[in-house]
């Protein structure tokens, strides 16, 4: 078997300063780190516990800003003020629009506006908002998954705050956030399009050790130095039974995964020459398989000794599931011994001795000269012995089956609380779809508001419109009598007018005709004296002038 899981690079980021994301509701306990893209859309954005312990969280961050900020004498606002509306941007816009373009507007912002894009984007993997965080992350990871034009050139133009929330969002890591993390732009590009581990501790060129094997070579960011075969998860567990490596492609594999994948089974022993039947790992990379007990009895011997109670329960934990259902005599004295040590830890039994115990049993195990039936040498056994060793037979048949009770009681707890997590997320959803119901109700009462108000608003127009025809038709009406009096009024006027002058020229034609005649008068007089006279010749003038008129 391979030896015991070490760090995957020495030299990479140490355990303490990394952070992981754990899996989903209905994988594993234990911290994992996200998986594969298809994985990440059912996975919470939540930050798991051992990670919480080991990395400051972003509330912790803010705290100790705010407290450094107090202490000289001013407060920083996160939302930076007189900031145009054009300014402004959005994870949301980040994720969609180009690349080119945001990056531009995002060397114009401020360093405090960029670190809240950051703490946003933290918030929201944290997954502390619930549903609404996991669907708000699960629809920022579908529109950067979509883009295809992502590539080495393009993500070249990136800002570098922008590259890292892209990266963020892809992987579903916070790490790539976090200040203390400091990668350069081409080791962010190459997480990005899957040429290197996204484990920040490993961050080997993808794939690994140029492995050609089925797994490694799909490019979808599966590194075999730190990942799980099966859920494409990492974590920092060293040391440990929580993985199981193949002695052959060298791939590793978390032991729940084995388990629950039934990559964990009894089968002819891989041992040249052994025709009995032992505990064996088939793995799910190459499909060989390789023997257990010897892998197991190796991780105690070199990591038991450094372990403290709590490891050493968990690791005694692991050993007892995976040799739980185990068919072969030394698989179920193993699984046996397990139980023992771990009620006898539970008791308070100190480490060292716990330790002790469990190596000699390797050693016993391996050494056929000790056991039990060699040392009786086939003696008669008494009779009280013999009721002894019955009784033990049956202690432990006891044993086993409150073990086999005690775990269905545990599944049934495990399935009674997924039944309950189904039924609140049905009543959850029942919720959701009232609300919608409600909401679309609503929204049809208004359209149906509207639609009367239009209706209204269509009535009142065509109303005035009537109103504004007949008042036009007035306005010629009332246009037309005008015309006409006015006509009527400047034909009278005229009338009057030619009268007047008649009757002014009929005055002055009397006038005229009595000074005619009175000249003529005159003149009979003076032609009777004799001699012509100069009134003669007005007299002919004003003649003419009345003829003419």
């Amino acid at each position: 078997m391979l030896p015991p899981r070490q760090q995957p690079r020495p030299g990479g980021l140490q355990t303490s300063l990394s952070l992981v994301v754990s899996p989903d509701a209905c994988g594993s306990p234990n911290p994992q780190e996200r998986g594969s893209t298809s994985d990440q859309a059912r996975d919470s954005p939540s930050e798991s516990a051992s990670s919480r312990e080991t990395w400051p969280t972003s509330d912790a961050l803010m705290a100790k800003k705010l407290e450094k900020e107090k202490e000289n004498g001013y407060a920083e606002h996160s939302v930076v003020r007189n900031m145009s509306n054009s300014d402004k941007i959005s994870l949301r816009d980040i994720a969609r629009e180009r690349v080119d373009v945001i990056a531009d507007r995002m060397r114009n912002l401020p360093d405090e506006y960029l670190e809240k894009f950051k703490y946003e984007l933290r918030v929201i993997l944290e997954g502390s908002g619930g549903a609404q965080h996991r669907n708000e992350f699960q629809f920022l990871q579908r529109l950067v998954n979509s883009r295809g034009e992502l590539t080495d050139g393009i993500l070249c133009l990136t800002h570098r705050t922008q590259l890292e929330i892209l990266v963020a969002i892809k992987t579903g890591i916070q790490a790539f956030l976090h200040p203390s993390v400091s990668l350069s732009q081409a080791s962010l590009i190459d997480i990005f399009l899957y040429k290197r581990c996204r484990n920040i501790a490993c961050g080997s060129v993808l794939p690994a050790e140029e492995c050609s094997c089925e797994m490694c070579s799909k490019k979808n960011g599966f590194c075999n130095l730190c990942m799980c075969v099966i859920c494409n998860k990492f974590d920092f567990e060293v040391n440990t039974c929580r993985w199981i490596g193949c002695d052959l492609c060298s791939h590793w594999t978390h032991t729940d995964c084995a388990i629950s994948n039934g990559q964990i089974g009894t089968g002819p022993s891989v041992k040249v020459g052994a025709s009995s039947a032992e505990t064996l790992f088939r793995c799910h990379a190459c499909s060989r398989t390789s023997e257990l007990l010897g892998w197991v009895k190796d991780v105690f011997q070199h990591c038991a000794p450094s372990w403290d109670a709590e490891a050493f329960v968990r690791e005694l934990d692991f050993v007892r599931r995976i040799f739980q259902r185990s068919e072969d005599a030394r698989g179920r004295k193993l699984y046996w011994k397990c139980e023992e040590l771990v009620e006898k830890l539970k008791g308070g039994v100190a480490d060292p001795m716990a330790c002790k115990v469990i190596l000699s049993f390797f050693q016993d195990l391996d050494d056929p000269s000790k056991s039990q039936d060699n040392d009786e040498g086939g003696r008669p056994i008494a009779p009280l012995e013999a009721f002894g060793k019955i009784a033990d037979v049956v202690q432990e048949a006891i044993r086993k089956m409150e073990a086999v009770a005690e775990e269905k009681m545990r599944l049934v707890k495990k399935a009674r609380l997924s039944v309950e997590a189904c039924d609140q997320e049905l009543k959850d959803k029942a919720r959701e779809v009232s609300m919608l119901k409600m909401e679309r109700q609503k929204k049809k009462q208004q359209i149906d508001d509207i639609e009367s108000i239009v209706r209204l608003k269509q009535a009142e127009a065509e109303m005035f419109d009537k109103k504004a025809a007949e008042a036009r038709q007035e306005a010629e009406r009332l246009q037309q009598i005008t015309l006409a009096k006015t006509n009527k009024s400047e034909e009278d006027y005229t009338n009057r007018y030619l009268k007047q002058r008649l009757c002014e020229a009929e005055a002055e034609k009397q006038y005229l005709i009595e000074k005619m005649k009175l000249q003529e008068s005159s003149r009979a007089f003076q032609s009777s004296a004799g001699g012509s006279d100069p009134s003669q010749i007005m007299y002919s003038k004003i003649q003419d002038l009345i003829n003419n008129m």
